[in-house]
């Protein structure tokens, strides 16, 4: 075999749980897996103004797992700049990966001519990171691939995507590279989700790109549908309101299902329910159109969308505002980064009848995080807002594996990985399942930092 040297360059989601990016570098192509966004505090927001530390054009084919924002944001970017190949991803993923896309950039070009207007931009006019039209561009050049079918990218490379449960269409990589079997996770779902199978237990690997969101913790054993159920029920008692930031894509989805159970088991009284996210609306239909990758029947298909007022006009946000009547709101982002439910924030999070509901993850330096972690008040555009709206979490609706259900996924394994790189994770959390893995399976595990190149021998 001709020169078989193959390394892999970390761009983003080291040390962070943002900016998913692994280049892999092969005498044949480099291929980068995953293309998202970095969120979160300031300094990570300003590494996606930051040109990449290697050439875009010299990257071949893009390789996306799923459709959130930390993994294929940065799409239209590497576009601008220059790249020219095909971004591979699976059908589902390819429809919310364009729905995404296209809200990222209405956001922010809403965002940029606000704070132009408004004045608190240190830029005038200030820019958006990229547009609808850059999106429109970028479009061309996707591709879809069908999971377990092995596609062949050159000579000796080859992968295959396999269903990981984290999002409708998300999905492991299963590489073949010069005679080496690398896996890329993804982000890695939960063993028993009421909508997707559980992850595909894979043989073996040689080396394994591990995400680690929750590699410090475990989630609580509790049914999530009783801890909705609770928080509902007694928000309606205090007369208030429920607002619930939710991901528009996989989880918001979720929390529709789990509240019309509640309503067709007569748990909960029929209160209006708002879905106010055109993005979260357009990724319903996408999850009707594709029953192969979700484990719901047709009849409880129906109740994800069932009983629910979907908002998809701005200014119909404000006559949900107006009503008095208590009700649901689900609305993007679910870590309050930015999206309608800043609308709802703001004018609901001042009273202390009504309710905040997290539901996911938090990300360092998100307005989530910081409420909670108790801050009694945020930051939104420009100006801080009281928040005295009791704060609740459910943090048994994650749509990450934990600790144990992470390290159950590898010890299926029949032979454990040489080497295993932990990525998309917190330092804490990171650190923890960097001594569980090594104490429990044996493995090496590194820790890679931002930009740092492994050669795999």
């Amino acid at each position: 075999m001709k020169n078989s040297k193959v390394s892999i360059q970390f761009l983003g989601a080291t040390q962070t749980v943002t900016g998913s990016k692994h280049l892999l570098k092969t005498p044949e192509l480099n291929i980068l897996v995953d293309c998202g966004l970095f969120q979160g505090i300031k300094s990570l927001r300003l590494k996606n103004r930051e040109d990449l530390p290697v050439n875009v054009k010299e990257i071949d084919v893009v390789i996306i797992t799923h459709a959130h924002l930390d993994h294929c944001g940065y799409i239209p970017v590497l576009v601008k700049n220059g790249f020219k190949g095909q971004f591979l991803m699976t059908p589902p993923t390819r429809d919310l990966v364009e729905i995404i896309l296209r809200d990222s950039a209405k956001i922010q070009e809403e965002d940029a001519r606000k704070a132009t207007d408004e004045g608190y931009t240190k830029h005038t006019p200030a820019k958006p990171l990229y547009t609808e039209d850059d999106v429109e561009k970028a479009l061309n050049q996707f591709e879809i691939r069908h999971d377990e079918i092995w596609v062949h990218l050159s000579e000796n490379i080859s992968f295959q995507f396999l269903k990981n449960g984290h999002i409708l269409g998300s999905a492991f990589i299963e590489m073949k590279c010069f005679g080496k079997k690398i896996v890329f996770s993804g982000d890695i779902g939960r063993k028993n989700s009421d909508l997707l199978a559980p992850p595909t237990i894979i043989e073996d690997a040689d080396y394994l790109i591990m995400e680690s969101t929750y590699g410090d913790r475990l989630h609580p054993e509790n049914n999530p549908i009783d801890d909705l159920e609770e928080t509902i029920l007694s928000t309606i008692e205090k007369g208030g309101n429920l607002v619930i930031p939710s991901f528009a894509v996989g989880r918001a989805q979720e929390i529709m299902y789990l509240v019309n159970q509640l309503k067709e088991q007569k748990r909960i009284p029929n209160i209006p329910v708002y879905l106010d996210s055109p993005m979260g609306a357009d990724a319903t239909e996408i999850f009707l159109n594709h029953p192969n990758w979700h484990k719901l029947s047709s009849q409880e298909t129906y109740l994800v969308s069932k009983h629910i007022t979907i908002i998809r006009d701005f200014h119909d946000t404000f006559k949900v505002l107006k009503t008095k009547e208590s009700k649901i709101i689900i609305a993007a982002s679910g870590m309050l980064t930015g999206g309608r439910v800043l609308t709802y924030l703001k004018e609901y999070g001042p009273l202390h009848d009504n309710t905040i509901l997290l539901v996911g993850y938090q990300g360092e330096g998100t307005r989530g995080r910081a409420l909670k972690e108790g801050l009694k008040e945020v930051k939104l555009h420009g100006k801080y807002v009281d928040i005295f709206a009791e704060i609740k979490n459910i943090d048994s609706m994650s749509g990450h594996a934990d600790q144990k259900e992470m390290l159950d996924w590898i010890k299926a394994f029949r032979k454990n990985p040489k080497k295993i790189f932990l990525v998309h994770g917190e330092p804490q959390a990171q650190d923890v399942f960097r001594v569980k893995i090594q104490d429990e399976i044996g493995s090496e595990v590194i820790i890679p930092e931002l930009n740092q190149e492994f050669i795999l021998d």
